[in-house]
């Protein structure tokens, strides 16, 4: 079923949080439902759309305002537009919000610990040893949301669930239809990630 009305979902938490995980797992649950999608990728978008930026708050901020600025485009334009940049200062998350107004807020939660130990790209090691300068969570702050419309515990959940958690808080919100199938509320692939993950508990 295709949807006319999108939305921005807008992923929130430090680097290894897992925000780049879920969004893998949740852009194929929203294609399956017909939904138009793009992802702007924290990476990505300082490679092209905020190329020369540094890491200072002014250019964070500025950064995180054009990926709202896209991000509004797109979805007046019925794209669901998934934003994965760590986007760590709470007051231009807030401005972003505010002007794309179908928000959706999700809060990707792990302890810095736990981040740490992940350090998939071995930043973390550079920035204790001071190689790199103002990184979040280290030598810079991050803010945690106040009122999100999802957190995703990824120390204690999935990435399948998370992304089972984010669509079920799209059908609440009406972005999505709830899935229509056999009666039992699952679309088939998000049935297929169910059974994986019983079968994983032992369950079947």
């Amino acid at each position: 079923m295709a949807h006319e009305r999108g939305c921005t979902i807008w992923f929130t938490g430090l680097s290894g949080a897992g925000k780049s995980t879920i969004t893998e797992q949740l852009v194929p649950l929203l294609k399956e439902r017909g939904c138009k999608v793009e992802v702007l990728d924290g990476d990505v978008v300082r490679t092209n759309l905020s190329k020369g930026l540094g890491f200072s708050k002014e250019d964070r901020d500025t950064n995180i305002r054009r990926i709202g600025f896209v991000c509004n485009l797109l979805t007046r334009n019925g794209v669901f537009a998934v934003s994965a940049a760590i986007s760590p200062y709470k007051a231009i998350r807030n401005e972003n919000r505010a002007l794309i107004k179908d928000f959706v807020e999700v809060y990707v939660k792990a302890s810095l610990e736990t981040c740490i130990q992940r350090d998939v790209k071995g930043l973390y090691k550079k920035a204790l040893a001071g190689e790199i300068k103002e990184f979040t969570g280290v030598s810079d702050p991050y803010e945690p949301p106040d009122n999100p419309e999802v957190i995703c515990e990824t120390e204690m959940e999935s990435p399948q669930e998370s992304a089972l958690k984010i669509m079920r808080r799209l059908e609440e919100l009406g972005y999505l239809v709830p899935a229509s199938n056999n009666g039992d509320g699952y679309s088939g692939q998000e049935e297929e990630v169910v059974k994986q993950r019983l079968t994983d508990l032992g369950y079947l």
